[in-house]
Order: structure tokens, then sequence, then C-alpha cells
């Protein structure tokens, strides 16, 4: 599929000299618009309430957009590698802002199938798109720095609730004056719609934005001083390649496919029900009052945390090796959760801080699988693997709120009705996935020889710029 010319690659290539320190912008600009995808917990209540529903079935927007991150990302991997950075980040605006307005509609007219197409569907297309847009693009500017890049490409979407949630906080309470943020009030339905046609037009400027800076440095660039052969070698680390093909036919994918999932469905059992969370846990007792306090800033804490991990876990990752890091997220995930069930009710900062911990091994574990992938299978066809692999992200958006939410189901009560106790068997059902998980990634060794592809077959520019993508 052709694009415009002012979309095309070749009108991006970075003349010499060009700063390559200008292009993480780009990708936060369009990383923290869509990473508002982790601040529906917000306005969650309001659309159970607006549509008379239950959790479940508003939890199903949320599982439908991350389904069609994983699998629009797999598709059009290809295509965003050929087009470059600006086309793809033009694209994913289009579809992001078109998922709000379509949901907009969908609340002001009581569909709830159009909050499933728009921002189900439409936003879950612009997700996947804008998700990988950038990210091919910084690892062949920091090819020094593998696991900085991801982290530096990744990370805006992990903070983009920092911004989302106090944002959309405001806008509700100035759209519907009876809300105020605080436990026991929830906004009404047109707040909701209206919220979600202010932020269109605020993603479409930011998004815009990153979409028309962004360019790809030129052919056989590298940075000053950076020798290819002086990279240090790591525990499975090779400099073999293998096809997206065979990759998948290798047990090195599945186990990862697993560690992904594991790792990914846990922390999304914290995000989906962030707000109305922490004030269930401490609904009784002398720290309600704090914990409806707390409650109004845990979604944007949560946010830093999921921003920080994708940066500074993944970076950790280019001195102590891929497999080392994914033992720590899950393996001390397995004893903050079993915390969290335990004890996180007994006091306020017991909960924010297992939590937040929590949900940065969550973040990281996004921001490390690209580089974790290049290790295993070389850079030929890495970005082809990685999209695949994203299946798993979708899997782990069905089942992280089914999860969470079908055992809320089954209690007496409703979000704000609840008490810690009834959250308990989601948290230890997250323990177990974690456990699996850990033993997966023990099971990773190096690919055999045999899937390896012949020394003749060439990697080729666009197999290069898909590489972690």
């Amino acid at each position: 599929m052709a694009v415009p010319a002012f979309l095309a690659r070749e009108r991006i290539i970075a003349r010499p000299g060009f700063n390559r320190w200008l292009i993480p912008p780009a990708a936060l600009a369009v990383h923290l618009c869509i990473g508002q995808a982790y601040a529906t917990s917000v306005y969650k209540t309001a659309l159970v309430q607006h549509f008379d529903a239950s959790l479940t079935a508003i939890g199903i927007i949320f599982s439908i957009a991350i389904v069609m991150l994983g699998l629009s990302a797999a598709v059009f991997g290809t295509w965003v590698d050929r087009n470059g950075p600006r086309a793809a980040m033009f694209t994913s605006a289009v579809f992001w802002v078109s998922g709000f307005l379509v949901g907009s509609l969908g609340i002001y007219t009581d569909q709830l199938w159009l909050l499933y197409f728009g921002y189900g569907v439409l936003g879950g297309i612009g997700l996947g798109i804008g998700y990988i847009s950038p990210v091919s693009t910084l690892i062949k500017w920091f090819p020094d720095r593998p696991g900085l890049a991801t982290g530096m490409a990744i990370m805006g979407f992990g903070g983009g609730a920092l911004i989302a949630s106090p944002l959309s906080r405001q806008l509700m309470n100035f759209y519907d004056p009876d809300y105020d943020g605080t436990a026991g009030t929830v906004p009404d339905g047109e707040s909701v719609a209206l919220l979600f046609l202010t932020l269109a037009a605020l993603y479409a400027v930011f998004m815009m934005f990153g979409a028309f800076i962004v360019r790809v440095p030129a052919e056989g660039w590298k940075p000053d001083g950076f020798d290819p052969s002086t990279v240090k070698q790591k525990a499975l680390v090779t400099s073999e390649s293998v096809s997206a093909n065979n990759a998948i036919r290798t047990p090195q994918f599945w186990l990862l496919w697993i560690v992904l999932f594991c790792n990914v469905t846990a922390g999304i059992g914290i995000l989906e029900q962030a707000a109305p969370m922490i004030q269930d846990f401490f609904r009784d007792g002398a720290t309600s009052a704090v914990a409806a306090t707390t409650a109004a800033g845990f979604v944007g804490l949560l946010s830093l945390f999921n921003m920080g991990g994708r940066f500074a876990w993944s970076t950790t990752s280019d001195y102590i090796g891929r497999k080392p890091i994914y033992m720590i997220y899950l393996g001390v995930g397995i004893v903050l959760y079993i915390i969290l069930a335990t004890l996180g009710s007994s006091a306020t900062w017991i909960f924010v801080i297992t939590a937040a911990i929590i949900i940065s091994f969550y973040g990281g574990g996004f921001a490390t699988i690209p580089a974790y992938l290049r290790d295993l299978f070389g850079t030929f066809q890495v970005g082809a693997i990685h999209g695949r692999l994203l299946t798993a992200w979708s899997a782990a958006g069905i089942a992280g709120p089914l999860i969470i939410n079908g055992v809320l189901d089954m209690a007496d009560g409703e979000p704000g009705e609840l008490v810690a106790g009834d959250y308990r068997p989601a948290l230890f059902i997250m323990v177990g996935l974690l456990a699996v998980g850990f033993v997966a990634n023990l099971l990773v060794k190096p690919v055999a020889d045999k899937w390896h592809e012949p020394t003749s077959s060439p990697s080729a520019p666009d197999n290069e710029e898909s590489a972690v993508r």
C-alpha cells in the first residue's frame, strides 16, 4: 500500500550532523498519547453505571484494544518497516483519534458496541501501529545501546497514564461538577463522552508533532566512535540469523511467548483495576481517608513506575543480560504479589510501594523483550519475530481483565463496595502465572544451529530496519 509523498521514507532521511537525541521526543510524542490505554480505570466505574453493565462487559473494551494492538503490530509490521516511521505515526494518529470519536458517539447514543468498535477495534489498531512505529528507528540511531534504545522507545507508552489520569479526572470534573474525583463520586456518562472528544483533539496535535519531526539515519550511518566489533557479547547472544518462519518453530520462541504472557497478565491485573482497587483495599479503618486521597493519584503513580521501569530495567539488561533480568521480573514479582495479597491491606504505603514495583517489572518486561529476541535470533527479521510474539500481549489483554473482573463479579458488590479479601483469589492466580513464566525463562537456551540462516543469506536493509520494532 503506497503512501503520500510527504509521508514517504525518502523524505525523512536525516542530513549529516543531525542530532540523534532529537528522535526520542518524537517517539515520546506518540507513545505518551497511546499510553492513555493504561488510564481506563479512571472512568471505568462511570461506564459500568452509564451502560448498566458488568465489570467484565466494560473490561472487554480494554481487552479488545490490546488484542488489536498485538494483531495490528504483527500484520502491519512489514508495512511499517517499508514505509518508515512518519507514515506509521501518521496512520496511528488517524486510527487512535478515530477510536475516541466513535467511542464518544457510542457513549452519547448508549450503544456499547460502538465503544467496542471505536476504542477497542479502531483505537487498538492505532495502538499497535503507533507502538511499533518508532522503535526500529531508535534502534538504528542507538546501535551502541540496544536496551537503552528500546527503553526510550516505549517508556512513553508506560507513562501515558501519568498525564491522562489527572487530566481525565480534571476534565470530567469540569464537564460534571458533581464529580470531584474522590471516593463515592462517579462522573456521568456525558462527561466521559466529552472527555473522549477532548482527548481526540489533544492527541491529534501531539501525535502529528511526533510524525513530522522524526527522521531515519542515512544508509551506513553509525555513531561517532562506535565499532560494532567491540560490542560485548553476553550469554545467549548470537551473531547468527534466524528467519521469522523458523523462529516460531523453535522452543525458544514459545518459551518467550509464555514469559511475556505471564508477566503481562500479572501487570494488567493491577493496571486495569488500579483506581478502585486501592480504595477497596482501605475501605474500613483509620486509613480510609488516606486511601481516598492516595487513590486520586494512584494511577498516575503506577504510570510513572511503568514508564521508569521500561527505561531503567531495559538499560540494566545491557549490563546483566536479558535472562537474568527476567528472573528478577518474575521471581521477585512472585514475592511481591504474595505480599500484596497478604499484607497489602495492612498499610497504604505497603500497598502502593509493592504495586509500583510490580508495575515497574511489567513495563521493564515490554522494553526488554525486543533485545531478548535480538540476542537469540539475530537481527535478520527480528522485527517480524517481535510482531508475532506480541500476540502474547493480545492473549494477556484478554486473560488479565477476565481473571480479575471475573473474580470480582463473583464477589458481593461492585468496585467501591468491595474489600481487600475480594481481590485475594485473583492475586494468587497471578502468583501462579508468574511461577510458570519463571520456569519458562529458566529453560531458555541458545537456538540450535539447524535454525540458523545460511551465512550467504544477506541481511537486507529492510530486515535490519525491522530489527526490534
